[in-house]
């Protein structure tokens, strides 16, 4: 039996009691900007809700990714993430032409700010359209762990 706040862990496939804070919750928040088939049809403000939990974003990729029912055409289709009015990207979302995932984008996403606070507002803008104005279903995935 573990002392008063541990849980039992596996550690090199061995049973080991830990400390439960000491312990990493990762978490993943995903969210839809729009309909499944309607093409996104101007920049600007597209979503907006409040942050359920303190959390801190992993890097890159790794941390913040978006994805596409239906691809884009022509020009890149970018996309903003802020928090109370401010970005959270130093190198924002891209969706190449023909791509309906941010993973393979020939510039990947930088994440400036790691840390979300509960309950901040958080805003999802497109800054710019696709070329041929076709892109829909758009969803954006944070992924980190408990702040």
């Amino acid at each position: 039996i573990g002392s008063t706040n541990q849980v039992l862990t596996v550690t090199a496939g061995l049973p080991a009691w830990e400390d439960a804070g000491s312990l990493t919750h990762n978490v993943a928040v995903q969210f839809a900007c729009g309909t499944e088939t309607t093409a996104i049809g101007a920049t600007g403000q597209v979503l907006s809700f409040r942050m359920p939990f303190a959390m801190t974003l992993n890097a890159g990729i790794a941390g913040v990714k978006g994805s596409l029912v239906t691809a884009g055409t022509g020009a890149l289709l970018t996309v903003d993430i802020n928090e109370s009015s401010s970005t959270i990207l130093s190198t924002k979302l891209t969706f190449d032409a023909s791509e309906t995932t941010t993973l393979s984008a020939a510039t990947p996403v930088v994440i400036s700010d790691v840390n979300l606070a509960a309950d901040a507002i958080i805003t999802v803008d497109i800054d710019q359209l696709d070329g041929g104005g076709v892109a829909a279903g758009l969803k954006i995935t944070l992924m980190g762990s408990l702040a």
